[in-house]
């Protein structure tokens, strides 16, 4: 059909139904305009200033619970209000006038066409293909003014991505590098393309929100930081959102997916491991959005090259992404490493555009109680992770039936990518810099539970039981910390009296706790062989006590003398004191001497936290200090005057329930390589046989944290090994030595935390004045 009318409504209607209504909607606008279907025209037959106007027939659901969706049951009847059967349009329309919307996006003239053609498509790719996906797209955005931008989907995505001059130069370079022939390697690429870009359809994605989120929401009342999903929206209108979360449950994208939804931003592109894409979860779920990927795909640079050009194609488009930058659910309840691989694909994308960002958006996702964590809790223990499939589905949606408290998804302080590499600057550390920025973030964002406070006063037990009175005691002062940090905690009436009951009860009714009520007064305490469990709850908190931990061994070495001023070279100053304060500040080298020693333990467990740069971790620990002795800046910092700070804080102290189940771990790790002399073991034999030695070093009471025998704290302790060069040796003189000094080092922190319980456990009213000379004499002798 030769069109050359200067107006030319394009559509796509289906039916006499649609088309009566695109006819209408015509008339109204366009009265002299020619309607027709895309597939009739000419495009290139088109005189320059003929305007094209692409118009959308939309047909809306019923309202249901407040919202238009599909159901599940309409797919069950086969029916999909989004796109009736063309038999019954008509009654439909007459029942619900409002059902059919008709829609016109953004016309344009074939001359701005063809000026758009000549800038994005590949040589040889035909207009009338380009003209079409240009009009699907202005059209698809007028749709969403009506259904939200929660149905915000990308189309076509792989044509788009083959034919595109960027990927068909970028296939040729690759194909010349490998010796194959560029058509090959095209043909290659876009067909694994095709297995893993997301298919999205609204349809699905109704039906996966409203199949897949019972997963989640009869266990818990999810919780969400509005303010700054505010201000996540206001940055969507202009750049793409990639976000971060923790990653801690099967069903953290589905909660994080309603909390988006439910806030009408568009949907994410969620990059997800294949080993969940078995039926009926990956064909639905990948037309929900699901992006499932090789877990390894290193040894593959065709595949590596798809997966490249579709994320800097949603970096181009601004769709936002995500993922779980740790690589896989914690087993500890504390953030992983994170897995830099699918970031640095992101980084290449910014590169590649001129003027190209993304916001990276770190999210806390956690829970008042997780059904799966002994699972978890057992393959770190050593034991075998069980293949999802059918039937493991089945048993997880049975187990998530039961009401498990709150779900709380909050955002840490957005990221601009080039703004975090440039002040990350150049060098191989680069992306790292830039990932442990996330994660601090994530940190810092997650909130404080009271099922975590619980974990950590009970785990300090040492296998005996507590009263609630005793259990209050510990969390008091650990209450008015949070308070005085303004860190994100708890309701503090869940942490005293009958909120702390009903809190224990929760943990007693998961198996984590148990209580005895058959004497004078109920006590509590960790179930046996539990400790695990209860450790995950805690470990989601302990980052938030990490510096006033490290603040606390650093004073009582110098308080012991272990560190002295004369260590310090004459020209090294700490940081922080007031140099304008009146008074003495001769004796600065003490102080300079413990930050040093603060930095040495910040070393010892810089593998288990996310610490910032020496700057910004020695600010942080100046603020520790401030609530610990609010006038340091202005003293002349002494043994006695250490010491006194810390007998001040008796029963308020961090660093023993913080620090202990690391150094017990390390004191495993270090105690093999002792015993293998010079000899060295392969990672998996090495962790295996600390996990046995660990058991056995538990049972003989050495090890008194029963939480520290963990594959994943013994991976942390032989990443640090090896940061060292004990592992093979390679840059150490005498290996055997170097083994037995980080030993005695990590005994050393071993006996601080020792001494730093007794101090913890004195009440001024029973230990007194001379209990308090006793551990002084017993700390300087």
């Amino acid at each position: 059909m030769q069109v050359t009318d200067p107006v030319v409504v394009l559509t796509k209607a289906r039916t006499s139904c649609e088309m009566r209504a695109v006819r209408e909607w015509t008339a109204a606008n366009y009265p002299d305009a020619t309607i027709s279907r895309s597939a009739e025209i000419d495009f290139d037959g088109m005189a320059p200033e003929t305007l094209l106007v692409p118009v959308r027939a939309v047909w809306l659901p019923a309202v249901r619970q407040g919202e238009r969706r599909v159901t599940l049951g309409d797919v069950l009847v086969l029916s999909n209000p989004r796109r009736p059967l063309g038999a019954v349009q008509p009654l439909i329309r007459k029942r619900r006038p409002d059902s059919l919307r008709v829609v016109a996006g953004a016309p344009a003239t074939i001359e701005e066409l063809r000026t758009r053609y000549a800038h994005h498509q590949a040589q040889g790719a035909p207009f009338a293909q380009f003209v079409l996906f240009q009009a699907s797209v202005s059209a698809e955005r007028a749709e969403r003014q009506i259904v939200g931008d929660r149905y915000k989907v990308p189309r076509l995505v792989a044509e788009q991505i083959s034919s595109s001059s960027r990927f068909q130069t970028s296939a040729a370079k690759l194909a010349a590098e490998l010796g194959r022939p560029t058509d090959a390697v095209v043909a290659e690429a876009t067909d694994k393309l095709s297995t893993f870009v997301a298919t999205q359809s609204r349809l699905m994605d109704d039906v996966f929100s409203a199949t897949f989120n019972r997963l989640h929401e009869r266990a818990w009342n999810v919780t969400v930081d509005v303010e700054n999903l505010n201000t996540l929206r206001t940055l969507n209108r202009s750049t793409g959102l990639i976000f971060l979360p923790s990653h801690r449950s099967y069903v953290d994208p589905l909660v994080l997916a309603k909390v988006l939804r439910n806030n009408d931003f568009p949907p994410n592109l969620v990059l997800g491991g294949n080993n969940l894409s078995f039926w009926p979860v990956g064909p639905v779920a990948r037309r929900a959005g699901m992006i499932f990927i090789r877990r390894k795909f290193g040894a593959d640079p065709v595949y590596k090259f798809a997966m490249r050009s579709y994320l800097a194609y949603i970096v181009e488009k601004r769709f936002n992404l995500e993922w779980y930058i740790e690589g896989g659910r914690s087993r500890t309840g504390k953030l992983r490493k994170p897995k830099l691989g699918l970031l640095t694909y992101v980084v290449d994308a910014v590169g590649q555009l001129d003027e190209a960002d993304v916001t990276i958006v770190p999210t806390s996702i956690v829970y008042d109680q997780l059904q799966e964590i002994g699972a978890m809790a057992a393959e770190d223990a050593g034991g075998t992770k069980k293949p999802e499939g059918v039937g493991w589905l089945l048993r997880y949606a049975k187990a998530q039936r039961a009401y498990l408290g709150e779900a709380r998804v909050r955002f840490g302080t957005p990221i601009s990518l080039r703004t975090a590499l440039a002040d990350a600057g150049e060098g191989r550390a680069r992306l790292e810099k830039v990932a442990f920025r996330v994660m601090d973030e994530i940190n810092s964002a997650t909130p404080i539970s009271a099922t975590s406070l619980a974990g950590f006063a009970l785990l300090g037990a040492h296998d005996r039981a507590y009263t609630l009175a005793e259990i209050e005691a510990i969390l008091a002062p650990l209450l008015d910390y949070i308070r005085r940090r303004e860190l994100p905690g708890p309701d503090p009436a869940l942490c005293r009296g009958v909120g702390l009951t009903q809190t224990l009860r929760v943990l007693a009714g998961n198996g984590v706790v148990s209580c005895f009520d058959g004497g004078s007064e109920p006590v509590w305490s960790i179930v046996p062989d539990n400790h695990a469990v209860a450790a995950y709850y805690r470990n989601g908190a302990l980052h938030h006590f990490v510096d006033r931990a490290i603040v606390e061994v650093a004073m009582l070495a110098v308080a012991d003398g272990d560190v002295r001023a004369d260590d310090i070279p004459p020209d090294e100053h700490p940081v922080g004191y007031d140099e304008t304060a009146d008074g003495p500040l001769a004796d600065e080298g003490l102080l300079a001497a413990s930050q040093r020693e603060a930095l040495r333990i910040r070393d010892l467990l810089k593998f288990e936290f996310f610490f910032p740069a020496k700057t910004e971790f020695l600010h942080r620990l100046g603020l520790e200090l401030d609530l610990l002795a609010p006038g340091w800046r202005a003293v002349t910092p002494t043994q006695e005057w250490t010491y006194e700070i810390l007998h001040g804080h008796t029963g308020g102290l961090l660093a023993r329930r913080t620090l202990q189940p690391f150094f017990d771990a390390q004191l495993v790790f270090a105690t093999k390589l002792v015993e293998l002399g010079t000899a060295s073991r392969d990672k998996e034999d090495l962790i295996v046989e600390c996990l046995g030695l660990g058991r056995q070093l538990s049972l003989q009471g050495v090890v008194r944290s029963k939480d520290s025998v963990s594959k994943d704290l013994y991976d942390g302790c032989y990443q640090l090994a090896d940061n060292r060069h004990l592992i093979h040796g390679e840059e150490v003189a005498d290996l055997a030595t170097a083994r037995r000094d980080w030993l005695d080092e990590v005994e050393s922190m071993r006996e601080r935390l020792a001494r730093i319980a007794s101090i913890e456990d004195l009440q001024p009213a029973v230990g007194g004045a001379d209990t308090m000379d006793t551990i002084w004499s017993e700390g300087t002798r």
